[in-house]
């Protein structure tokens, strides 16, 4: 209520504050947005994917979400880390978190994305975590970590079909990767040597 003996000059004031005011509040809600640009392609799909499926439990600014707790005192037990100061390299790191449902398994569901997607999101938060994270002496800064890469499905079964096949682990696996009589038989072979039958 303005009252009727106020100045013309002070409700003029009051009256341009309060609509500021009410113009501030309004403006604000709902506004934040996804601040990475859509040309990022798969980056820009992990925010959205991650303000999806996390922004309930985590801070992530470039993604639009606020899940963190301002208060660890008053923290909620979904509240998770803040990715805002958290940094989250390399991509491996959070690819095994979103498997398997962070790293304590008790809050966050494991799978939360799968395949594709999930590759999306744990590159967006690798990329992006940690950038307002505070210099603290000593502590190699979040932006100097590599982001690291995901191995490849076809270098990682090759690794391991090499590391198993080569390395003669079981006494008679050769490239085949067969056991028993054939493999003997194969590796006498290769030696230049007859197997004698029992």
């Amino acid at each position: 209520m303005i009252s009727a003996r106020m100045s013309r000059a002070a409700k003029l004031f009051l009256v341009f504050s309060a609509s500021i005011a009410v113009a501030g509040a309004a403006s604000a809600c709902g506004t934040q947005r996804i601040s990475v640009p859509k040309s990022q392609g798969a980056l820009y799909r992990g925010a959205v994917l991650f303000n999806q499926r996390c922004s309930g439990c985590h801070t992530l600014s470039y993604a639009a979400t606020h899940g963190s707790a301002a208060n660890v005192r008053t923290a909620q037990y979904n509240n998770g880390p803040n990715f805002d100061v958290r940094c989250e390299r390399p991509i491996t790191r959070v690819l095994y978190a979103i498997e398997n449902g962070g790293f304590s398994g008790a809050i966050m569901p494991q799978n939360v994305v799968v395949g594709q997607q999930a590759i999306e999101v744990a590159k967006f938060v690798a990329t992006y975590a940690g950038r307002q994270s505070p210099q603290v002496p000593g502590v190699v800064p979040c932006a100097r970590e590599p982001v690291g890469a995901i191995p490849s499905l076809a270098s990682a079964t090759a690794a391991a079909t090499g590391a198993t096949g080569a390395s003669g682990a079981t006494g008679a696996t050769g490239a085949t990767g067969t056991t028993g009589p054939k493999a003997a038989k194969h590796t006498a072979k290769a030696h230049g040597k007859r197997r004698r039958k029992p």
